[in-house]
C-alpha cells in the first residue's frame, strides 16, 4: 500500500482557496487576517490533520524550536522525574529537546558540551545538574550564555532564573514531624554533599534539631550516596557510635528502604524502638514494610514549569530584545514547597512493628496527606 502523502502548507492554502503565506499568517497568529478567513483556514487544517514541521515553525519563528538539557545522575529517581516533566513541558509547547548528561558530574566536559548545544542554535538551555560546581571558567561561561537558562537548583549568582524545590523545609518539615512524635535523638543520613539537595537537607535537619534545644555535640549525621545499601551500612554505623538514637531522617527514600532493611535483620522495631522518615515521595515508599513517612516533592511538576519559564524567557528576550541583567540584578526565582506524607514508620499510624510475614500484616490506612 503507498504510504498517504504529507499534507503540506500549499495543500492547505488549495483546499481554502487562500494563498500559502495566508495559511502562515494564520498558523503563526498574526492579527492581518480576517476572522471569517482565520476560522476556515483553521478548519481546513484540522480536517487535512496539516502538522507543519519543526523545520518550518522555525524558520517562520527565526528559532530552532529547540531546547538544550544539561543534567546528570538520571539513574537516581530525582533528576529522571524531573527529566520527565522537562519533556512533557516541551512537548505541549512545540518543542523538541537536545538532551546532553554530565557523567559522573565531569565538569570538564561542559564548556565542550554547551558549545555543542548552541551550534545547534538552541533556543534557550535548562541546566538540571545537582550541582554547579566550582570550575571559574565554566561558572563564567554559565552567567555569559547568549540563549536564557533556568536552573532547577537555587543559585545565589545575580541574574539568574531558578525554578526549584525547597529542600531545606523539606528537612525541617520532616524533622519537625519527628520531634512532635517524641522522638529526640533524631540522626541524619544525607546524599552526597557534592549535591546541592544534600547540603539543604542536612542543613534543614540540623537547624531544625538545634532550635528544638538539641545540643550540637548530640547530633549525629553520615553521608550516603543515595542508594539503598548506604542507608543500610550508615544506619549500622551511626547505632555502633551512639545506640541511643531513637529515629532516622534519610535524605532520599531509597536510603531510608536501606535503614528498614537494616531495622529488620537486626529485629529492631519500627517505630518503636527506630523511626524512619525519608525524602522524594517515591510511589514505592507507601509499599515499604512498616509504611515511609516522607517528604513529596514533584519533580515532574518542577520540569514541566521549568520549560514553561523558560519558553516564556525566549519569548521575552525575542520580543524585547531583552539585554543581561545588571550586575547587581537579584536573582529571580521560582520556589515549590514539598509537602510531608506521615505514615507508620514514624508512629503516624501503628500498623505493626519489627520484621512481620505479609500474612501477618492487617490491611489498614496508613497515609495522611
Amino acid at each position: 500500500m503507498q504510504a498517504s502523502k504529507r499534507v503540506t502548507i500549499r495543500d492547505v492554502a488549495a483546499a481554502a482557496g487562500v494563498s500559502h503565506q495566508t495559511v502562515s499568517r494564520v498558523l503563526n497568529d498574526r492579527p492581518d487576517v480576517a476572522d471569517d478567513t482565520r476560522r476556515h483556514v483553521w478548519q481546513i487544517i484540522q480536517e487535512l490533520n496539516y502538522q507543519p514541521s519543526a523545520i518550518a515553525r522555525s524558520l517562520t519563528h527565526q528559532r530552532s524550536l529547540t531546547l538544550g538539557i544539561v543534567t546528570a545522575g538520571l539513574q537516581y529517581a530525582g533528576p529522571s522525574r524531573t527529566l520527565s516533566g522537562i519533556t512533557k513541558g516541551a512537548q505541549e509547547l512545540g518543542y523538541t529537546l537536545l538532551l546532553k548528561e554530565l557523567p559522573g558530574f565531569d565538569t570538564d566536559n561542559v564548556l565542550p558540551l554547551l558549545n555543542s548545544l548552541l551550534e545547534r542554535r538552541v533556543d534557550g538551555i535548562v541546566w538540571a545538574v545537582p550541582e554547579v560546581g566550582n570550575n571559574r571558567a565554566w561558572l563564567d561561561a554559565l552567567d555569559t550564555l547568549p540563549v536564557p537558562t533556568i536552573f532547577t537548583t537555587m543559585q545565589t549568582r545575580p541574574g539568574v532564573h531558578v525554578v526549584a524545590i525547597d529542600n531545606y523545609a523539606g528537612a525541617c518539615l520532616a524533622t519537625a514531624h519527628l520531634l512532635h512524635q517524641g522522638y529526640r535523638r533524631i540522626a541524619h543520613i544525607s546524599g552526597p554533599l557534592t549535591w546541592w539537595e544534600a547540603r539543604q537537607r542536612k542543613a534543614g535537619w540540623r537547624d531544625t534539631m538545634l532550635a528544638a534545644g538539641v545540643p550540637e555535640s548530640e547530633l549525629r549525621a553520615h553521608e550516603g550516596d543515595w542508594m539503598s545499601a548506604s542507608g543500610e551500612k550508615a544506619i549500622g554505623r551511626l547505632l555502633a557510635h551512639d545506640p541511643g538514637i531513637d529515629a532516622v531522617f534519610a535524605a532520599n527514600d531509597q536510603m531510608a528502604l536501606g535503614v528498614l532493611q537494616a531495622a529488620c535483620r537486626q529485629q529492631i522495631h519500627v517505630p518503636e524502638q527506630l523511626a524512619v522518615a525519608g525524602f522524594d515521595g517515591l510511589p514505592e515508599a507507601a509499599h515499604y514494610w512498616p509504611p515511609l513517612t516522607t517528604v513529596y516533592q514533584d519533580q515532574h511538576r518542577l520540569g514541566c514549569i521549568a520549560v514553561r519559564e523558560l519558553v516564556r524567557a525566549i519569548e521575552a528576550a525575542r520580543v524585547e530584545r531583552a539585554h543581561a541583567p545588571a550586575a547587581d540584578s537579584e536573582p529571580e526565582l521560582t520556589i515549590l514547597y514539598p509537602d510531608l506524607i506521615a505514615r507508620a514508620s514514624s508512629g503516624a499510624a501503628q500498623v505493626g512493628t519489627g520484621c512481620l510475614q505479609p500474612a501477618a500484616i492487617p490491611i489498614l490506612s496508613t497515609e495522611m496527606s
